[in-house]
């Protein structure tokens, strides 16, 4: 047994050291056995969660889930101290001295008296200590392991503050009826290339189209799938209700109790609102 001092109240200085014990000689076998590769989608899946709590409104599981998150960017920390690249502390001088350089308007005597300029000021700042000598330099490191909407729409955000960009938001929602024409000339051919790449198209003027109109694509498309979700549940009761199975029904009858349902969601929504 490893031995700690059991504690009351615990700090991130305990929670480094924790992570030290368990990674080490009589430590946890899971733990000491774990690489960046081996966890990286255990961090996805605790910021996730994060997001979560937040739409929730749940303050208790957020405490919870940022604790989860935190987790994790000490144990990557440890696991690059064992081989004497970095420490946690490391990553905490980087991140402030980031957060000071980026701030002249605090912590400085330049001065930002609104987000326009704040993020002016950000953008010239990153460019210049990551050495981005073009344009094409911010959008490229955009990472690309974000989600698709999520990587658009931030794509889309940087060309916008080189000047590349739609003149208003009805340029950009045309786009989506000039894009899905292309689509249907792909369809029409049978071009199968074509076809996922004018889908590709389509999509990202969608995006565009959002950001434009002030919405974030990601959540968008994901409240949508939610909306589908509770839509095909109540679809499915009616159905079952008529002691049918909908598999074995034609699209076209499903389609009428898929109405049906759409109502029952209004009228519900509607009385929630009374």
């Amino acid at each position: 047994m490893v031995e700690y001092q059991q504690k009351e109240y615990y700090r991130i200085s305990d929670l480094v050291d924790i992570v030290k014990l368990l990674r080490g000689e009589g430590g946890c076998p899971w733990d000491r056995e774990q690489t960046h590769k081996s966890i990286k989608s255990d961090f996805i899946e605790e910021t996730c969660e994060v997001i979560e709590a937040i739409d929730l409104e749940d303050t208790d599981l957020l405490r919870e889930e940022l604790g989860d998150v935190l987790l994790q960017v000490v144990f990557h920390c440890r696991i690059e101290e064992e081989t004497g690249s970095f420490t946690f502390d490391d990553v905490c001088d980087e991140i402030c001295k980031k957060l000071i350089i980026r701030h002249p308007h605090v912590f400085g005597d330049v001065t930002a008296n609104n987000t326009e300029q704040v993020l002016k000021n950000w953008d010239a700042i990153k460019m210049e200590t990551k050495g981005q000598e073009r344009y094409t330099d911010t959008l490229t490191s955009v990472a690309k392991s974000l989600p698709a909407l999520m990587r658009a729409q931030k794509v889309g955000k940087r060309a916008m503050r080189a000047g590349m960009d739609f003149r208003c938001a009805e340029d950009a929602v045309a786009c989506i009826g000039n894009e899905k024409a292309e689509l249907d000339a792909a369809i029409a051919n049978n071009d199968k290339a074509n076809i996922e790449e004018e889908i590709g198209d389509l999509l990202f003027s969608c995006v565009n189209a959002a950001r434009h109109l002030g919405v974030d694509a990601e959540l968008a498309l994901k409240a949508a799938t939610e909306k589908f979700i509770e839509r095909f549940s109540v679809t499915e009761n009616l159905v079952s209700a008529d002691e049918l199975d909908m598999k074995e029904l034609p699209i076209e009858e499903l389609d009428i109790y898929w109405a049906k349902a759409k109502t029952i969601i209004c009228k519900t929504e509607e009385r929630k609102n009374d």
